[in-house]
């Protein structure tokens, strides 16, 4: 079983004397004990937390929600939880699967949506935006004004800035903008005791160890990040589609490699296997039994037509030609996400894990993650497709679903099936996560993923909060 740690019991007392406190720095009308809202903040989108509401379990409660509308009113309530020795669990929007929101040990859920300024600068092609804000509001608003951010994750409508950041997260475009970090120019940030830290705002520095960026990937355990510059680009002039069927896996991965190899980098690239090819692609009869690649190629229009060029010449070596067709299916149901709601309550287990590997060893990566979903009984799916590309190597994204089978409950097929996923990953000598993050699911593997990392970051947690107050309980701490 997953485990779901009991939050420690504050007296009545107490809890009122912490009320009042938060209410004095940032307003009464700002922070709730009630009962719904301590629901509503309870869970993320981790499927486990799904189930639990589904079979009526109890969800792990926070003992207060606040609603700080800046930087001075987030570094008061960590003052305060830091006197108390209350976690405080920073909360975006709540789309993370891995149950990173979740707060295991009660305390103070931080929301942020309050924090949405945002502010654009076209001589250095950079935004600053508070964290709070919807990405799909940031992006429309950069639009608006003749702008990208490129950054498009399938969780675009229900996440938020600081949640993307906090996990290192990438978009469908990734291949072409970069991922969440490669944006970054600049941060500020609340650490664990109170302190207020803000890079310098400037393209490159080399003035000794990035300490802000300690955050990215940190997943609130070392405090939260109140606001980011970030690299935006001029809105693409134009955009062009392609795709291509090929035999297997192994031709459509040589076919991208080889594409970036060039120095071209298409803005969208994803490669399905055979399997999910029929399950996205059906309406392409060139694709049957076949692995599907999309292309698109966006920005100015000289620029372009070359990337077009250059890929399709790469790609008709070994692939046929689908063209614009499947790109534009892809494009009109690509933020589809229903799967996840539909089989739950079918007592289906379904779930996606995303993994990182490099060239060399992505076939057997892939291969050998496949075969060990396969082997645990009652797993019925087990699919996979590229959708991150680097001149170094691949992200893996597979989906499995099943049912458990003699007698063993839905919690326990899924942790079943994601450590001999987990397992194959690490012995295949790829990475567990790409852009997900840990959170409680990957927990039990972060320590042999890191190897002496692991204890770096556990004297680094220490010194930073060292009334380990900062989202307890989570990334194996």
């Amino acid at each position: 079983m997953v485990n779901k740690p009991s939050p420690k019991e504050r007296s009545p007392e107490k809890k009122k004397e912490i009320f009042v406190k938060l209410g004095n720095k940032i307003g009464l009308e700002n922070v709730s004990d009630k009962e719904l809202d301590k629901m509503a903040y309870s869970k993320d989108y981790w499927p486990i937390t799904v189930r639990w509401v589904l079979e009526g379990k109890t969800p792990i409660f926070p003992d207060f929600i606040v609603w700080p509308q800046n930087t001075k009113e987030i570094s008061d309530v960590i003052k305060i939880a830091n006197s108390n020795k209350i976690p405080i669990v920073p909360f975006g929007e709540g789309s993370g699967v891995v149950g990173g929101a979740i707060p295991v040990n009660g305390g103070i859920v931080v929301d942020m949506k309050r924090m949405t300024n945002i502010a654009i600068n076209d001589e250095n092609l950079t935004v600053t935006a508070q964290t709070g804000i919807n990405l799909t509001d940031l992006e429309r608003e950069l639009n608006r004004k003749g702008y990208t951010m490129g950054h498009h994750p399938q969780s675009m409508y229900c996440s938020a800035l600081g949640g993307n950041l906090s996990t290192r997260a990438a978009g469908h475009f990734s291949t072409k903008y970069g991922k969440m970090d490669d944006m970054v120019i600049s941060l500020e940030a609340v650490l664990p005791t109170g302190e207020i830290i803000r890079s310098k705002n400037v393209p490159k520095s080399s003035t000794g160890p990035s300490i802000e960026r300690l955050l990215l990937g940190a997943e609130g355990i070392l405090g939260i990040i109140t606001e980011a510059t970030l690299k935006i680009w001029p809105y693409p002039e134009e955009r062009a589609l392609s795709s291509y069927a090929f035999e297997n896996l192994k031709d459509g991965l040589e076919s991208i490699r080889k594409i970036l190899r060039r120095g071209v980098y298409p803005a969208v690239v994803r490669l399905y296997d055979k399997e999910e090819t029929s399950r996205h692609f059906y309406q392409t009869p060139d694709a049957k039994k076949k692995c599907m690649l999309i292309l698109a190629m966006e920005g100015d229009k000289d620029l372009v037509a070359l990337e077009k060029k250059v890929s399709d010449s790469v790609c008709k070596d070994k692939g046929m030609d689908c063209g614009e067709g499947p790109v534009n299916h892809w494009f009109e149901t690509r933020f589809n996400v229903k799967e996840a709601s539909d089989y739950a309550p079918r007592d289906i287990v379904f779930d996606t894990i995303e993994v990182s590997v490099t060239w060399d060893k992505s076939l057997n990566l892939y291969n050998s993650m496949i075969a060990a979903m396969k082997k645990v009984n009652g797993v019925l799916l087990s699919t996979g497709h590229a959708s991150h590309f680097y001149p170094q190597g691949v992200c893996f994204y597979f989906t499995f679903g099943g049912a458990p089978v003699k007698g063993a409950t839905p919690e326990e097929f899924h942790k079943e099936v994601w450590g001999a996923a987990m397992r194959a990953c690490i012995d295949s000598g790829g990475s567990i996560s790409h852009h997900h993050g840990i959170g409680l699911m990957r927990a039990d593997w972060l320590k042999e993923e890191l190897g002496g990392g692991f204890e770096a970051l556990k004297k680094i947690k220490k010194s930073l909060d060292p009334e380990n107050i900062m989202n307890p309980g989570k990334m194996g701490l």
